[in-house]
């Protein structure tokens, strides 16, 4: 899942200016660990070699907790006993859910997390968040936006309010909607500076007929165009107790379920029905003067949590998802040592996987000299045709799925990658998969399915992005 984060309470990093000491990180920068039990209370008084054992009995781990009220509001949380405690409400509310009429109105909606409520003005909520050295975020995907409070255990109750406010209150005050225009145009550019972010957009641009197809960034013609009125109506249609989940780490599940019957349950019902996306293939080019081309090629791939999706997940190592060295190059994977043979310039090569509720794209990534474009782009679909035609070893599949655990266990390490897994989780199926769940899945991967999967790519209709100096790049019908 793409997500874009704004917090109401920026710090000033000045670790990077000459001369200047390294300071003690925030609290919004802290690398936070999903603690299994509780640290005891006691003061260590005595040398290490001759402390002995407290007689405080740890608190036994506990497993994610999920309950869904009557009204449809899915609780889940996980009491693993840090220090500090996350709280994020998780709403379908993404970019696919925009119309025609009101294109851009989550992007607005996501800078908007920091406007004045019906209980709090914007200065209060500043301060009153900074005052407790907390943090409260923003973001959005395409399927979601999510809104997430962390703080010191101590003072949840104090944050909680906050969170509230921000989600169940809004105000829309016409001044400070308008004066959301500069910064919606600088969140703007600072992403679409991104060649890779870029080429991203253009791509789901290009493959989807509708809902996908939404930017994750208001239009041109939209800026300073989206009203009250439409965020308003937004607001009503989707932020409804059948379509958010709340989730907290560091909190008892019980607290959670009461501070979500008690406030969170302003408005009960499905609200508006989902559109599915439709897939349609097709091609978009931004040429312009930078020398390094940027390439997607992709096909339908699988829904999110299907086998199907499992399946591409395991392709993608094979093939490639990036170096595992930092500064390294990806030397060992098929892409690189494929496209190694048909240029001697450097070049970068992965493989694209993205999942979705109801659609997924899988294809190939590419970044090259303008002048080697050709060869490079012909050479990686190349690859995935050989797996198509055999060229797989068992060897390479078991490899391939030890690297796809390994990441996704590596991602739910921190409390952030555990939050947006189990909120992805509790918003789309009402469920938690635990860890040993999605396991089973990567292994129940065989070479077959992976042939298969490396099938559908290139028997289907493909999709395609590109941008830069575009005069040696193939359109997607020659590939």
């Amino acid at each position: 899942m793409t997500s874009h984060v704004l917090h109401l309470c920026p710090t000033v990093d000045v670790s990077k200016s000459w001369g200047v000491m390294r300071p003690i990180r925030s609290l919004n920068n802290f690398s936070k660990r999903c603690y299994a039990a509780a640290r005891p209370r006691e003061a260590l008084t005595e040398a290490y070699a001759a402390h002995k054992s407290s007689a405080v009995a740890l608190p036994a781990p506990q497993n994610v907790q999920v309950s869904k009220l009557p009204n449809g509001l899915v609780i889940a949380s996980l009491e693993n006993y840090s220090p500090v405690s996350s709280v994020g409400v998780f709403v379908k509310a993404g970019s696919r859910y925009e119309t025609a009429e009101n294109q851009g109105v989550a992007h607005v909606l996501r800078l908007a997390a920091n406007l004045t409520t019906k209980g709090v003005s914007a200065f209060k909520l500043c301060r009153g968040v900074e005052a407790l050295g907390a943090s409260l975020s923003a973001a959005l995907s395409r399927e979601s936006v999510v809104y997430t409070a962390e703080c010191f255990r101590d003072d949840l109750d104090n944050i909680l309010e906050y969170l509230v406010n921000v989600t169940t209150a809004q105000e829309f005050r016409p001044w400070e909607v308008n004066d959301l225009t500069p910064r919606i145009n600088i969140d703007k550019d600072r992403a679409m500076r991104s060649p890779r972010l870029g080429v991203v957009e253009k791509l789901h641009e290009a493959a989807y007929k509708n809902a996908l197809c939404n930017s994750l960034y208001c239009p041109d013609y939209m800026v300073g165009k989206v009203s009250p009125q439409q965020l308003h109506s937004f607001v009503d249609d989707h932020f409804t107790t059948g379509r958010m989940a709340v989730v907290g780490l560091g909190v008892s599940h019980s607290d959670l379920k009461q501070l979500a019957e008690r406030f969170l349950s302003v408005r009960s019902g499905a609200g508006a029905p989902a559109v599915k996306a439709s897939y349609r293939g097709g091609e978009l080019r931004v040429q312009n003067k930078d020398q390094q081309v940027h390439a997607l090629v992709v096909s339908e791939g699988g829904a999110a949590g299907s086998a199907e999706a499992d399946a591409f997940v395991v392709l993608q190592r094979i093939l490639g998802a990036g170096a595992h060295v930092k500064r390294g190059a990806s030397v060992a994977n098929k892409l690189s040592r494929g496209i190694a043979k048909a240029t001697t310039r450097l070049f970068d090569a992965s493989a694209f996987n993205a999942s979705y509720s109801d659609s997924g794209l899988f294809g190939v990534y590419t970044v090259s000299q303008a002048h080697d474009a050709d060869g490079v782009i012909r050479a990686a679909v190349a690859q995935v045709g050989g797996v198509a035609e055999g060229g797989v070893t068992a060897d390479d599949v078991v490899r391939a799925k030890t690297q796809a655990k390994a990441d996704y266990l590596m991602s739910i390490e921190s409390s952030h990658g555990l939050m947006a897994e189990v909120g992805a989780r509790a918003l789309a199926d009402g469920v938690y998969r635990p860890p040993e769940s999605i396991l089973r899945g990567v292994d129940a991967v065989t070479l077959e399915h992976v042939v298969k999967a490396a099938r559908k790519f290139v028997d289907g209709k493909k999709t395609m992005a590109a941008r830069g100096h575009l005069i040696n790049t193939p359109f997607v019908d020659e590939l």
